[in-house]
């Protein structure tokens, strides 16, 4: 074991770089979370059920691929670490697959959908190499706790800000660049946008460094962590907890352009609305405060109380059709979903920790458990929304029958309020109180 103080703090180039690297994977993957299912129906031109099949193909795929590249982080011998080389290795090709799956060939229906499985089903590994590791690299750069939220904090501020921007800018960047051509619009934004992706990657490779590993326990057969983890019960449930969060997210997301265009009229508010996510940024910076004093679990429980209200307001700002009401719901929502999200990869790397004090360190695994969750979630809230839309009729681009416009409302208001009560079902559930004690135990 290398003998390191557990009170190790980071520098400030450090955390900054940690940061920056899920703000390089977001600039990609908030355009696929938000704007994919749109692009490829009203774009590119496939039908949605063709969509909802490549979804559903995609998340089959992830089923294999988050644990494959976590077991490879876990196997992964180098003077770099285990996950810190997983930056260098696959970031540029991350670059060039997320600028491909915009790239929008002239060829026959089926020649179409096949560019579309391709490249689309290989960002999705990429995305998963370059994204895991962010996770997977917490629990090795410090074991004081306080650090491990501040590190938590600062990755997900700079994750937000940059979803909030792709959330706002996207469209009139599309615009801007397109001149009335949405594919070359959308080709030349993704193309600024991996660009900066790369660069920011890259940087977190040269800045950060692993500090924290015991060689005896950190490269076991499968087959051992494998029995160990089905005994560390707070990693199962925030897995459960990252599933049904993302899944929330992806339906909610990736219904708000087609509810401002084919309910309201108005494709144009999107930006607006997406602009009041900001306050996103206010609840990860309230977690540094409220966990200090009350936990992680209770924070977390508060930020999904917040967000179920903040969904409340956005119900009767769709059914009233006010919309300062809906913008408020928005802004308060967005808080909640803040402190939910930001504090994953930080309960992540405390059940990192307790993993070890059952006999395994195996961050690729565990950490495996956040791209899992992610991928799957937003792969079945897309094959919800986009199976949904085709069962009730959905057209492109024109006046959509009231089948379909009561879907949207589905997606939109109804199916996101189910979802918080599962997660606040979940998160009651989390022994933190256990799990920090082993911990502390181990220590001494």
């Amino acid at each position: 074991m290398q003998k390191k103080p557990t009170a190790w703090q980071t520098k400030w180039p450090e955390r900054i770089s940690y940061g920056l690297s899920d703000a390089a994977d977001n600039l990609v993957f908030q355009v696929m979370t938000t704007y994919l299912l749109y692009f490829y129906t009203d774009i590119y031109g496939l039908s949605a059920g063709a969509v909802a099949l490549l979804f559903l193909v995609a998340r089959v795929a992830d089923v294999f691929e988050s644990p494959v590249v976590g077991l490879m982080i876990d196997h992964t011998h180098s003077r770099f670490g285990k996950s810190r080389p997983f930056f260098l290795w696959y970031a540029l090709p991350y670059a060039i697959f997320a600028v491909l799956t915009f790239v929008t060939p002239n060829w026959s229906a089926n020649g179409k959908l096949l560019w579309a499985y391709a490249t689309y089903l290989i960002l999705g590994f990429l995305y998963t190499a370059v994204n895991l590791p962010i996770t997977s690299v917490l629990p090795t750069l410090t074991q004081n706790q306080q650090e491990l939220t501040l590190l938590g904090v600062i990755r997900q501020f700079f994750g937000s800000s940059v979803q909030i921007i792709v959330a706002v800018f996207t469209l009139p960047l599309v615009a801007f660049f397109g001149r009335g051509n949405d594919q070359r619009g959308f080709l030349l934004t993704m193309a600024l946008f991996a660009a900066i992706s790369l660069l920011l990657i890259l940087n977190t490779f040269v800045h950060i460094r692993e500090r924290f590993t015991q060689e005896k326990i950190a490269h076991q057969p499968l087959q051992t962590v494998a029995k160990i983890a089905i005994h560390n019960k707070p990693w199962l449930i925030l897995s459960a907890i990252i599933f049904t969060y993302w899944l929330l997210t992806a339906i909610k997301n990736q219904t708000t352009v087609y509810y401002f265009k084919y309910t309201l009229h108005h494709q144009n508010l999107v930006s607006w609305a997406n602009s009041f996510t900001f306050s996103s940024l206010i609840g990860v910076l309230l977690i540094i405060s409220i966990a200090g004093h009350h936990g992680n679990k209770h924070t977390m429980r508060l930020g999904m109380l917040i967000g179920l209200i903040g969904q409340l307001v956005i119900t009767g700002g769709v059914y009233l059709r006010q919309l300062w009401l809906l913008f408020l719901g928005i802004l308060v929502n967005s808080i909640g979903q803040g402190m939910v999200v930001g504090l994953v990869s930080i309960m992540l790397a405390d059940t990192i920790r307790y993993g070890i004090t059952l006999g395994a360190q195996a961050e690729g695994l565990f950490a495996s458990s956040n791209d899992f969750g992610v991928n799957l979630g937003l792969g079945i809230g897309g094959l919800i929304t986009a199976g949904l839309f085709d069962l009730t009729g959905y057209v492109p681009n024109t006046t959509q029958n009231a089948a379909t416009l009561s879907m949207i409302n589905l997606n939109y208001v109804w199916l996101p309020l189910l979802l918080y009560g599962i997660l606040l079902l979940l998160i009651h559930f989390y022994p933190e109180k256990k799990m920090l004690t082993a911990i502390r135990q181990h220590q001494l």
